[in-house]
């Protein structure tokens, strides 16, 4: 009966049980307390801890995108292998060519710190409000943006914003999450989709548990608040926030 459980159809099962409604309520209870994977006690995976790549600290009334230097490998040329092209071995021309390597891939590393600040600038210039009020107040970008501001190639941006992760005062975020699609307001402005999705989240913490919002319920209070937006988009936000439908988050005890 795990479909009707899952459903809180409790009158089928009842019926098919041949037991009194109240019974398979207490049932009910009794089960949800149950963990669904019991075999996750025995895991020995270990959490993830991500190290942010950049901090954007707020000073006053400004903010400042700083290094994350204590992330980043030191690396320097080995006096040793300096010495040896100069000292006429035979090995001259191979400790040369990885001379060369080793300063390149120092300068690649240094070269891509420049460019995540750079980004990260950027990002705090288009999504200022997210940075003072938090994530109701991101706004629509796209990579696009990004670049042209500061006049680097779209692929050169994505590349550094994937698996790159800011400090901020809202939190650690990857850098990918400031970019969304937007949802138009009834007063002309675009919200992020990611904005949008803290919203519903909001009013669905808010709802009575026995009463539950339904799609079109949030469409309503959304628009109340200046969001216009469909209902299968709201559905789908809701999908991909792990919420699930009112009929499922309904409360019948």
């Amino acid at each position: 009966h795990l479909g009707n459980l899952e459903k809180k159809n409790y009158q089928a099962i009842a019926r098919d049980l041949k037991q009194p409604l109240e019974e398979i309520y207490e049932a009910a209870k009794v089960i949800m307390e149950f963990d669904p994977r019991p075999g996750r006690q025995y895991s020995s995976d270990d959490p993830h801890y991500v190290t942010p790549d950049v901090y954007i600290h707020k000073v006053g009334d400004k903010y400042f995108v700083v290094p994350n230097d204590d992330g980043l490998p030191k690396l320097k040329i080995s006096g040793f292998y300096k010495n040896a092209i100069g000292s006429g071995a035979a090995s001259k021309d191979y400790v040369q060519d990885k001379l060369r390597s080793a300063q390149w891939l120092i300068r690649s590393i240094q070269q891509r710190q420049r460019t995540i600040i750079k980004v990260a600038e950027s990002i705090l210039k288009f999504q200022r409000e997210f940075f003072d009020k938090g994530i109701a107040h991101l706004k629509p970008l796209i990579l696009r943006d990004v670049a042209e501001d500061i006049g680097m190639h779209e692929s050169t941006v994505s590349r550094v914003t994937t698996s790159k992760y800011v400090h901020t005062p809202q939190g650690i975020f990857e850098l990918k999450f400031f970019f969304n699609s937007g949802i138009s307001r009834t007063n002309g402005e675009d919200l992020a989709s990611q904005a949008v999705k803290s919203k519903i989240k909001e009013l669905v913490d808010q709802e009575d548990p026995k009463r539950p919002h339904s799609d079109q319920k949030i469409v309503e209070l959304l628009k109340k608040g200046g969001i216009d937006i469909a209902r299968r988009t709201v559905a789908k936000y809701r999908e991909q926030l792990g919420i699930l439908s009112s009929s499922k988050r309904k409360q019948v005890f």
